[in-house]
């Protein structure tokens, strides 16, 4: 088991963010950070995955593991995803139509975009084994899948020159900003509510700057340089929130994500303004751990454990829609539902790791 560290910290707090942000409506998402800027947990739980991935690739002296070891190892962990979103999607199916048996309110085999698979059940089958059909905030890991499946690639690029990893993919982002290239959505019409062709530089953008903090210590150097530009840009985020001020997605000139704060294609306001919170708040860890005890250990566990944790919370925060829309939600509801929910995230995290420790029995 990891010891406590700023990385499992940080995702151990976008889990929990995502699981309150994922009840809509619910008395506690106005207090999340995402209330409060342009960029939001999605965009924290990418870069710190990628950051993950420059640290996994090296051996414990530092140097990179032989290529085909890192490949190996991530295809591995994409079909571990994979298999997680299969898994997911089957049982959040499944209360959806329970939920719908038991209310007897056919409207519920709506929720989410899964009115497709129990309308046209051979189709969407197949759409979600591709992955081309994804149920509303279950979007994530489909995202997730791609981005590992891609990822050897300019891991691999990164390996001969960084400069031409980081050049390959703002290059595929830029043009996916301009021609509005996504994964198509199918059978249903659309796109993919997190597009990987533009989602894939906060990735790569985690990866190089893990390898470049570890080799010297000129990231970090100008990283404190710029950590009054990272504040303004967080106050700015805030202002901008809480008054409500987006560009309006019509009136901006073509080519129009480059101006929108457009989630979808991770517009270049949504990136600045993480790169801003990652400037910002590159120090807080250290000077909060000493004070935060428990509840530190909690989000460290969580981040240990981040799939998992994250399957989990998928599951629970559509049942605590269901529980909202069934009881009517209210402040008691969304008190039970929202220790209920933090409780069981901590213990999925308990509970794997006590598998990982226990002996096995032949």
């Amino acid at each position: 088991m990891r010891e406590p560290n700023a990385i499992d910290f940080w995702r151990g707090l976008a889990l929990v963010t995502i699981y309150v942000n994922h009840i809509p409506g619910n008395t506690f998402e106005r207090y999340t950070y995402s209330q409060y800027g342009i960029s939001d947990a999605a965009e924290l739980f990418v870069f710190l995955a990628g950051w993950s991935i420059g640290i996994a690739t090296r051996g414990r002296d530092g140097r990179p593991e032989p290529r085909l070891k890192s490949v190996l190892r991530l295809l591995s962990r994409t079909i571990e995803v994979y298999r997680a979103q299969i898994t997911t999607m089957a049982i959040a199916l499944a209360m959806i139509a329970g939920t719908a048996l038991l209310l007897d309110n056919p409207l519920l085999l709506e929720w989410h975009n899964a009115g497709g698979f129990f309308a046209d059940p051979i189709q969407t089958t197949v759409g979600f084994v591709l992955l081309t059909h994804q149920l509303g905030f279950f979007n994530i890991l489909p995202l997730y899948v791609v981005l590992l499946g891609i990822a050897p690639v300019f891991i691999l690029v990164a390996r001969v020159s960084r400069v031409a990893a980081l050049g390959l993919s703002f290059s595929l982002y830029a043009a996916s900003l301009v021609f509005e290239w996504n994964l198509p959505s199918w059978p249903g019409e659309g796109d993919w509510f997190f597009d990987p062709l533009c989602w894939q530089l906060l990735l790569v953008l985690g990866f190089v700057g893990q390898d470049l903090n570890r080799e010297s210590d000129t990231l970090r150097r100008w990283s404190k340089r710029l950590m009054p530009v990272g504040v303004v840009i967080v106050v700015l985020g805030i202002v901008l929130s809480v008054f409500d001020l987006r560009p309006d997605p019509l009136l901006v000139p073509d080519p129009r994500l480059v101006f929108s704060f457009d989630k979808t294609y991770l517009s270049p306001a949504r990136l600045i303004h993480f790169l801003g919170v990652l400037l910002a708040f590159q120090g807080v860890y250290a000077l909060i751990v000493p004070h935060v005890g428990a509840v530190g250990r909690y989000l460290t566990g969580l981040g240990r454990n981040s799939l998992a944790v994250f399957s989990i919370g998928s599951l629970l925060s559509l049942a605590a829609q269901l529980v909202r829309f069934w009881t009517g939600g209210g402040i008691l509801v969304d008190v039970g539902v929202m220790g209920f929910g933090l409780f069981a995230l901590g213990f999925t995290a308990w509970f794997v790791e006590w598998r990982s420790r226990k002996p096995r029995h032949s």
